[in-house]
């Protein structure tokens, strides 16, 4: 498949369906492992992490020391938070998980 399949959209709605009726974290959690590589979960994994990081206003810098991520990824999560309607602050908000914006 191809970014402009129109299956990706369908197969990511689907998923992202399934995932927010699960109840339990750790099912969800073997759901990942299963679906992508040991590469693709670290590879989530240090996304999410930059994003928290960049919630907790550590430096683009710390960050890509600390976790082995490149400028260029930290840059997009970054303009991504910045946005108003941005997901990641959505999930952050309706979650709980931080509370301040930046």
């Amino acid at each position: 498949m191809t970014i402009d399949d129109p299956r990706v959209n369908e197969n990511m709605a689907e998923m992202s369906q399934v995932l927010s009726r699960a109840r339990d974290s750790s099912l969800i959690e073997d759901f990942l492992r299963c679906l992508l590589t040991p590469s693709e979960t670290a590879d989530i994994a240090a996304r999410w992490a930059l994003v928290k990081a960049l919630r907790e206003k550590k430096t683009q810098r710390d960050i890509a020391r600390d976790l082995g991520v490149s400028l260029c990824k930290i840059t997009r999560g970054s303009r991504e938070l910045k946005k108003p309607d941005s997901a990641f602050n959505r999930i952050f908000t309706e979650t709980g998980l931080i509370k301040h914006k930046i």
